[in-house]
């Protein structure tokens, strides 16, 4: 049994890509650039993903990242707009638009209950989680929020893991992180030398090269464990 949860926001906890979707619909109108479609939007994702994943691997700067992803964006459908204009604007919109994954308020509200320790480990940006964790509420749930800007690392790498660690009184023997990304939550969990929770709602087959010591397909399932 574990004694806090490291729970991931994005994918996790909340769903993402549907405020991504409400989020760049909204800006779109906002900056008058016309419409954005459902296709698009599955193009900017992958995009977005992309650097995403190279952001982890330390190829690329986050400030980097929030351009770039919109450029090839906007460059790919002939969009004429400033990416950083309307990034900036994407990370204030963003923070609006909140999706629970499986009742996943009610979860971490009855966790808190049972005096299980949470908190938020995350790398979005500090504008959009900081306002996500607000209106969601779940800031007043949580122990503790580490949000990447903040706290100075990016998951998976150590340094992260290090620095929530030296700031929660429970050791990585008691803690489990729990979220849907491999290659940043349970990768991390791997270089930090924690226990892992994959969700993985769609049922994907675990794939090798990961030590993930759980699997739920729903958030409900974690409950199980502490």
């Amino acid at each position: 049994m574990y004694k806090a949860i490291l729970w991931d926001i994005d994918g996790t906890l909340l769903n993402f890509l549907k405020s991504e979707n409400a989020a760049i619909k909204e800006c779109f109108r906002k900056c008058g650039i016309g419409e954005c479609t459902d296709e698009m939007i599955g193009v900017y994702s992958r995009i977005n993903e992309g650097y995403w994943r190279m952001l982890e691997r330390g190829e690329i700067e986050k400030p980097v990242l929030f351009l770039r992803r919109f450029e090839d964006f906007f460059g790919k459908y002939g969009v004429k707009c400033d990416a950083e204009v309307f990034n900036r604007l994407y990370q204030q919109t963003l923070g609006e638009h909140i999706f629970f994954n499986d009742d996943s308020y009610e979860l971490v509200k009855a966790l808190r209950a049972r005096g299980v320790k949470q908190y938020a480990v995350t790398n979005g940006s500090f504008t959009a989680q900081d306002r996500k964790l607000r209106k969601s509420g779940l800031d007043k749930l949580l122990d503790g929020i580490f949000i990447s800007d903040v706290v100075g690392a990016e998951k998976p790498s150590v340094g992260f893991f290090d620095k929530v660690f030296a700031d929660i009184p429970e050791g990585r023997e008691e803690a489990i992180i729990v979220g849907d990304s491999l290659t940043s939550d349970i990768r991390g969990g791997n270089n930090a030398g924690i226990a892992c929770c994959w969700y993985d709602p769609d049922g994907i087959p675990a794939p090798e090269g990961f030590r993930i010591d759980h699997i739920v397909t729903d958030l409900r399932r974690v409950a199980e464990l502490v």
